[in-house]
């Protein structure tokens, strides 16, 4: 089955350029298009002096758009979006298939003096609950905010559900590519797993300092092997996963069976 990541900057109100991508990925048999954290959106920073009216405006528009193209297209999309209710935000992530849309809001949010999204957002704290997963021909999909990749419960859940291929939007910054990517890799090889990363693309400056959102999405196999990644620019990864890799991997290593010996899992 053939995947694919698509890297930008944020998205204007026009469905131009996504009807364009989109296009490209039909051409290609693509069945799952995931979009990077603060696309659909403006950045955070920029949210945080942005009139709730507005967020909520641009947000409705987005959905309809995006409900459309998956529709139109026979594609799910994935992609991150502040929905708003009550006139409150919240940071999600909407999985639109051609035939419905489902919402799902982060659990762990960044909570740091200079990023400070759990302040900002209306999301509650609460137990942790099983992040969305979903099945296309055969093939499991589990669903998972940047920030979430390290908190290792949420890979038990995955684990646990057999999940084949994980979806991972993000919208990471400063020189923290190194280490995203081992942590990746080493979560694909022990969870067994697939996992494709958008990363956002662009900048945004802050008191003088630039935030450089550099990209390099890629797709790692359940080996920890980066299969494809990209530059720094506007561009369109398309790989392909395959369900039966998965499972040779989980029976090869067995770290699911050890665990669930010990009635860990």
């Amino acid at each position: 089955m053939n995947i694919a990541a698509l890297q930008l900057s944020s998205l204007g109100m026009s469905p131009n350029k996504l009807d364009y991508y989109l296009r490209i990925c039909r051409s290609k048999n693509v069945r799952v298009l995931l979009l990077g954290e603060y696309v659909l959106n403006r950045f955070f920073k920029e949210l945080e002096s942005t009139p709730i009216s507005m967020i909520k405006e641009q947000s409705s528009h987005q959905t309809k758009t995006l409900k459309s193209l998956a529709k139109t297209y026979g594609i799910t999309i994935v992609a991150p979006i502040v929905t708003v209710s009550k006139e409150k935000p919240y940071k999600s992530i909407a999985i639109f298939s051609p035939s419905k849309t489902h919402y799902y809001q982060q659990q762990f949010l960044i909570d740091y003096k200079h990023w400070n999204e759990e302040k900002f957002f209306a999301n509650e704290i609460k137990e942790v609950t099983a992040p969305p997963v979903f099945v296309i021909d055969g093939v499991k999909f589990g669903v998972l905010a940047g920030y979430e990749l390290h908190f290792n419960i949420f890979w038990d859940i995955f684990m646990k559900k057999n999940v084949d291929v994980v979806l991972l939007p993000t919208v990471s910054t400063f020189d923290s590519n190194e280490r995203w990517m081992e942590i990746i890799k080493t979560r694909a090889f022990l969870g067994s797993t697939y996992i494709l990363r958008a990363n956002r693309i662009g900048e945004y400056i802050h008191e003088g300092v630039k935030w450089n959102f550099y990209g390099e999405s890629f797709c790692v196999n359940p080996y920890g092997k980066i299969e494809a990644i990209l530059s720094d620019k506007e561009e369109l990864l398309i790989c392909s996963v395959s369900k039966e890799l998965s499972k040779e991997m989980r029976r090869a290593w067995g770290f699911k069976n050890s665990l669930q010996k010990r009635k860990v899992l």
